[in-house]
């Protein structure tokens, strides 16, 4: 028992005060494992969504101006679609938000989301995209839905990279690719992720170089 309690008195040392490089990356890979399996499933049972927390990686909602200057800007568009000033000032998020910022999701049925609302869905690309909707109808039984980045020109119907592939589509997104809405903006924490995802990606290709 005494040798047990040492032992433990030893790690909690190692864990909580000890200075040292190895100690660090024990914090850092304790703090990946509470976060990852723990803290990410948890707020996704409480907010009913497997998303609960996304990175902003795209400059596609940013307004860049106050409300007024950007609708100057950006009003034609949803002019012609039916989407008046007065209406978007209402909407959640009528500001837009920054590449680099974290969205907090909370699960929404399809028959509760509405125009103007901020959805996370899954399109072509290997992330989910974060959009503006900007139509709702019914087809068969089912909701669908159109999106629109507050930045952006126009919506998506498709868009292609340059060989030609479907990156986006956001003419019709069924209400099985919808991840959640969006109800929280935490500004720049994002870049987090971002970082760190940009440097994995580097020492990739400088692996496969070398390889």
């Amino acid at each position: 028992m005494k040798d047990w309690k040492k032992t433990l008195k030893k790690v909690w040392y190692f864990i909580w005060e000890d200075n040292s490089i190895w100690s660090w990356i024990v914090n850092i890979v304790l703090a990946f494992v509470l976060i990852k399996f723990i803290v990410y499933p948890g707020l996704g049972l409480v907010l009913q969504t497997s998303h609960p927390v996304v990175a902003v990686v795209s400059e596609s909602m940013e307004h860049n101006s106050n409300f007024d200057e950007w609708w100057d800007k950006s009003n034609k568009w949803y002019i012609n679609n039916g989407i008046k000033k007065e209406e978007f000032v209402d909407f959640p998020l009528k500001n837009g938000f920054n590449k680099g910022d974290i969205m907090v999701l909370k699960g929404k049925k399809a028959e509760n989301i509405n125009i103007g609302d901020v959805i996370v869905f899954w399109s072509a690309k290997r992330d989910p995209i974060i959009h503006r909707v900007v139509k709702k109808w019914q087809d068969k039984g089912g909701y669908y839905f159109q999106t629109k980045g507050d930045h952006n020109l126009g919506l998506c119907s498709p868009c292609r990279d340059k060989y030609g592939r479907v990156t986006l589509d956001e003419s019709k997104i069924s209400e099985e690719q919808i991840v959640g809405n969006a109800i929280l903006r935490i500004p720049l924490l994002g870049y987090i992720k971002i970082w760190f995802v940009d440097m994995l990606t580097v020492l990739q290709n400088l692996l496969f170089q070398k390889g």
